[in-house]
């Protein structure tokens, strides 16, 4: 099953469910997801789904610390209930080891040995840790790796 049939699917079960606020956050992801296709006039892969929820989580956590700040907790709670939604629609994360494993791999495949390689090992790296693990974070270990 698709990313996209997985959460219109799961768009459906809210709605039978009469859960609101979790209607409420799907559809801003459904929302948000067809406003890319319409502005790209494309349909969207998983890869590229995964990434515009990467977006949305990233500016839930920013409207939380924002709202905390302000002393909103009950906004702040809001957000934190949609990261919650949002973040069941990314692949499990890669735990170090894994990371660590595929960035060998990667150098090895790229013959990579200089910092001056970094770019050419981040554009194969990328597609594969999309939404699976912090991208500066392997990035700096990619980094460390080429002696940078």
């Amino acid at each position: 099953m698709s990313l996209r049939n997985r959460i219109t699917e799961d768009m459906k079960a809210a709605m039978r469910a009469k859960e609101g606020a979790r209607l409420a956050a799907i559809r801003l992801l459904l929302a948000a997801i067809k406003q890319r296709e319409v502005d790209e006039r494309v349909e969207l892969s998983d890869s590229q789904i995964i990434e515009v929820v990467e977006k949305m989580l990233k500016q839930r956590r920013d409207s939380i610390s924002q709202y905390e700040a302000a002393a909103r907790y009950d906004l702040a709670e809001a957000e934190r209930f949609e990261v919650g939604v949002l973040s069941a629609y990314l692949p499990q994360p890669l735990s170090d080891a894994e990371i660590s494993a595929l960035v060998d791999s990667v150098l090895a495949e790229t013959g990579a040995v200089h910092v001056r390689d970094m770019g050419k090992v981040m554009a194969v790296l990328k597609p594969r840790i999309v939404g699976r693990a912090d991208v500066g974070k392997v990035s700096g270990m990619v980094k460390a790796r080429l002696g940078g």
